[in-house]
């Protein structure tokens, strides 16, 4: 479950799965991890770090989340769905975020980034998309219909060996709605997602 800026809240899945071929380098994703570890330190020694891009790519709009593991348990996550900001500083504040404002838990300490693990979900734009479009491990869900919105990322249903109907239901439970208001009105979209972490890359 992962808290966004404005308060409202998305369930994410755990630990990042391989889905479509990679676009960001192993050189800009050792980029993102190590400014998402640099930007939770800094916040906590209480000095500025550069959140310039330092590649045209990673200065593109994008939505992003940031899940961080203490011990191999989940110590918070934090995200953006809309492209509100240039992906280097979108990383750089859900990396924050998830480290000090996801209500669930306590602030996190200098102690424990020692041994802290990041791992960051990179979101394409949102499409609308029809019920048989939605393809398991390609595609993850927003649901929404009135106040009500649900997230589901794509590696979510790979982990718990969901069908498409399934995955459709659950991003509706997600969102506080019936199971079947995917049938009855709610709004569908979709998105793929990079996922990556510091496990993968170490």
């Amino acid at each position: 479950m992962c808290p966004l800026p404005d308060g409202s809240v998305f369930r994410l899945g755990s630990r990042p799965s391989p889905s479509l071929p990679n676009e960001f380098s192993p050189e800009e994703r050792v980029l993102l991890l190590r400014l998402a570890h640099e930007s939770i330190i800094a916040m906590l020694e209480g000095r500025e770090i550069s959140l310039a891009p330092p590649t045209s790519h990673l200065a593109e709009p994008r939505g992003a989340f940031t899940t961080l593991y203490y011990r191999g348990i989940l110590r918070g996550c934090v995200g953006y769905v809309a492209p509100v900001a240039p992906l280097y500083r979108t990383v750089a504040e859900s990396a924050r975020g998830a480290a000090f404002e996801d209500s669930r838990f306590a602030p996190v300490t200098l102690k424990e980034t020692l041994e802290l693990e990041v791992s960051l979900s990179i979101l394409s734009r949102l499409e609308p998309i029809q019920p048989e479009e939605v393809e398991i491990g390609r595609h993850g869900l927003v649901i929404s219909l009135g106040a009500n919105r649900g997230l589901l990322l794509p590696q979510v249903p790979i982990e718990h060996a969901w069908d498409r109907t399934t995955f459709l239901e659950q991003t509706c439970k997600k969102a506080g709605l019936p199971p079947n208001a995917w049938q009855t009105g709610a709004r569908l979209e979709a998105f793929t997602a990079e996922a990556f972490g510091d496990r993968a890359v170490t």
